[in-house]
């Protein structure tokens, strides 16, 4: 019995002190943990500019896209760390296999068999003021149908192009 209470303790006192993740912007994507020790934070006097290279598919086509989740983090994580939304400009150039995230849902069904789970992540990004663009020189070379993406994806000559010209406008440069 004294080790059963013990356990029912254990439990209760473990469960007590977890932490709940949050969502400050990114309400549905994203959750990440406050941790009020930190003592290296974001500057919130700064302007956060960032393009971010995404080119990772899925690891399962049923499966939201890791990259574009970990976007839905970097900008909770911003925000919870004291950035207001509007320092927070953010920039996405889509390429590689990433570019099959950004076909609308009937045509990723027809690749997938499976409904294309970022729709709504990306409308949540979009809202938050996202700038979203893909590759069209991966859309070319994937056979994607530009007339069935997804609508806040819109297409940049390439990659390459969007990177360098975003980088020559001061944006830090991320990898995802």
């Amino acid at each position: 019995m004294k080790v059963f209470c013990s356990i029912v303790l254990l439990l209760v006192f473990s469960t007590g002190y977890a932490q709940q993740r949050v969502n400050p912007v990114i309400k549905n994507y994203g959750g990440i943990f406050e941790i009020p020790d930190a003592v290296e934070k974001p500057d919130p006097s700064l302007n956060y500019n960032i393009v971010i290279e995404v080119e990772r598919a899925s690891d399962r086509p049923d499966s939201i896209n890791w990259a574009m989740y970990n976007v839905a983090r970097l900008i909770n994580l911003h925000v919870m760390g004291g950035v207001p939304k509007e320092k927070l400009n953010v920039v996405l150039a889509i390429h590689g296999s990433a570019a099959f995230t950004v076909m609308n849902n009937d045509d990723y069904k027809a690749k997938y068999r499976v409904n294309n789970p970022n729709l709504k992540l990306y409308q949540e990004l979009e809202q938050a003021g996202v700038k979203i663009f893909v590759c069209g020189q991966s859309l070319i070379a994937r056979n994607i149908n530009k007339s069935n993406m997804v609508p806040e994806v819109k297409i940049a000559t390439s990659m390459l192009t969007t990177l360098t010209t975003y980088q020559l406008k001061g944006y830090a440069l991320l990898k995802f």
